[in-house]
């Protein structure tokens, strides 16, 4: 099957298995205060960096900030769930309730630091290209086509303008590592599974450097 066409078949299912996760998650009220919200944001900084602009430690730690609510809510749950594997973030995630993962998501939705960059900017001009347009001989979409011209995402398609580019590089590399663990229940990011395969690794440095740049 062609990517094009797999891309149209799954956002149609995202869609749709968005909608009913959204009505299910904001089903309740908050069960927890102001201060509680808040010790689990700087929680979350700890490692995401003080106004969630990421962070390079041992490991590059992903951008929080501006990311689509929906999208973390939905990799929350894909830990919790072991459909994406991340220990480390199981531990964190898996004792959180519907309500704080949504009011998390909301907090870092509104921030809006500098994005850290540092890649190589040799290559920003074909990462771009390829952003934009895609690599036609290859079947590979414009990653515009699901998170927008300016890479701020939509809903279920995750925000990628800022993020640390050796975090992009390695989760692209690592795809079947970590994501779509689970084979009967595939979220968003089974969407990208066949394009991060038919990426080669000139190319995903390259989109990579482009979208670090962007804020």
């Amino acid at each position: 099957m062609r990517i094009s066409t797999v891309l149209l078949v799954a956002i149609f299912g995202v869609a749709t298995s968005a909608a009913a996760h959204a009505q299910d998650k904001n089903k309740g009220k908050a069960d927890f205060s102001p201060q509680e919200l808040k010790a689990k944001v700087d929680y979350c900084k700890t490692c995401h960096g003080l106004s969630g602009q990421g962070f390079r430690g041992s490991y590059p730690m992903p951008r929080l900030a501006g990311q689509q609510p929906e999208y973390l809510v939905n990799q929350l749950d894909a830990f919790i769930e072991r459909r994406r594997n991340n220990p480390v973030m199981f531990n964190v995630a898996h004792v959180l309730n519907p309500q704080m993962e949504k009011a998390l998501a909301d907090q870092f939705k509104d921030l809006d630091p500098k994005p850290l960059g540092g890649a190589p900017r040799d290559n920003v001009a074909e990462g771009k290209k390829i952003y934009q347009e895609g690599i036609p001989k290859s079947d590979i979409p414009p990653c515009a086509s699901c998170h927008g011209d300016d890479a701020k995402g939509r809903d279920a398609f995750p925000r990628l303008a800022g993020q640390l580019h050796d975090y992009i590089y390695r989760k692209l590399t690592n795809w079947d590592k970590e994501r779509g663990q689970d084979k009967a229940k595939p979220d968003s990011s089974a969407i990208m599974q066949p394009i991060a395969h038919s990426l080669n690794d000139a190319q995903i440095k390259a989109v990579a450097a482009y979208l670090s740049y962007l804020e």
